[in-house]
């Protein structure tokens, strides 16, 4: 696996579902793009701004042309999900940005999103590139229920606010497949398993929970992480829920212990290098393990007040 490569989801029924590992972060195996060589082409997930580049080459190499392209459908407006939106949009005049609503207004005017992701991320901003905005009329809002048409295909919109509020997760049901978001957690291919992702300000743990059950009820054969790559449904989203309240105790015991919130996000950046930091570098690892801690601390003050 490397930066670049581009990959066949690789069961019989995603035929003509493919993704390219944009490199997030500099880290092979950790971000992919969605691209679905339907009779109205989409692609899922955009990545960062950075990345863009990557996702016109692997739509070069499956024979989709920019002006081609019809659909770019970030299933949130987390930069990493969707800072490449307007580069895309930019190079791929034909192409409507479909979002969810609450979503929609940060791709227009994105100054509010890259504050708060600066926020989030601290030292790490050096990866991302300034996102574009989406011209208004070039967004399609969406809705919990709605479809956006591929022609030959669609794909049904499921709200999972569980991670954002502006978070949806994209079924595509003649694949029996889920594009997960950051709904069903990180899957790292390196270990199989299921990490947390779970960042402030807006993570909430209950929803979270309801948002697995709700990608369970559809009952897909395979999930598609943007995190990374396809994997079977079977057993990973019952792993996720239980990791979730795992993470979650553990996180809440841990600063019962420390009493001091940059204490425990640092414990979590310790520990989450210590496991994780072989796969996806000590730095990333690092600083998803303290982002992570800073979002769940901020769900037990939202929970308790």
């Amino acid at each position: 696996m490397a930066i670049g490569d581009l990959y066949e989801v690789g069961t019989e029924a995603c035929e003509g579902c493919y993704y390219v590992d944009v490199g997030l972060y500099d880290r092979p195996a950790y971000g992919a793009v969605y691209v679905v060589d339907a009779e109205r082409p989409a692609v899922v997930d955009t990545g960062m701004g950075t990345h863009y580049g990557a996702v016109l080459a692997a739509m070069e190499r499956l024979g989709i042309a920019p002006e081609d392209l019809a659909v770019i459908a970030p299933t949130h407006v987390h930069l990493d999900h969707a800072g490449g939106a307007g580069y895309l949009a930019r190079e791929c005049p034909n192409a409507s940005v479909h979002v969810h609503g609450i979503g929609a207004p940060h791709l227009v005017d994105p100054e509010r999103l890259v504050e708060g992701t600066k926020r989030a991320v601290g030292d790490q901003w050096e990866f991302y590139a300034d996102p574009l905005p989406v011209p208004e009329e070039r967004v399609v809002t969406l809705a919990d229920g709605d479809a956006i048409d591929l022609g030959d295909r669609e794909l049904r919109v499921h709200h999972a606010p569980g991670h954002a509020p502006h978070q949806v997760v994209f079924e595509l049901p003649d694949a029996s497949a889920v594009f997960t978001a950051d709904a069903a957690g990180i899957y790292v291919p390196a270990i199989d398993a299921v990490e947390p992702t779970t960042p402030p300000p807006n993570f909430d743990f209950d929803q979270s929970l309801a948002d697995v059950e709700m990608i369970e009820s559809l009952d897909p054969e395979t999930l598609l992480y943007a995190h990374y790559g396809p994997a079977p449904a079977d057993g990973y989203l019952a792993a996720y829920a239980n990791r979730l309240v795992d993470w979650v105790a553990e996180v809440e015991a841990v600063r019962a212990d420390l009493g001091d919130d940059a204490a425990v996000a640092e414990h979590f950046a310790d520990a989450t290098a210590a496991r994780m930091g072989d796969v996806w570098g000590e730095r990333k690892a690092r600083g998803e393990g303290r982002m992570n801690a800073r979002g769940v601390l901020r769900y037990l003050d939202v929970r308790d007040r």
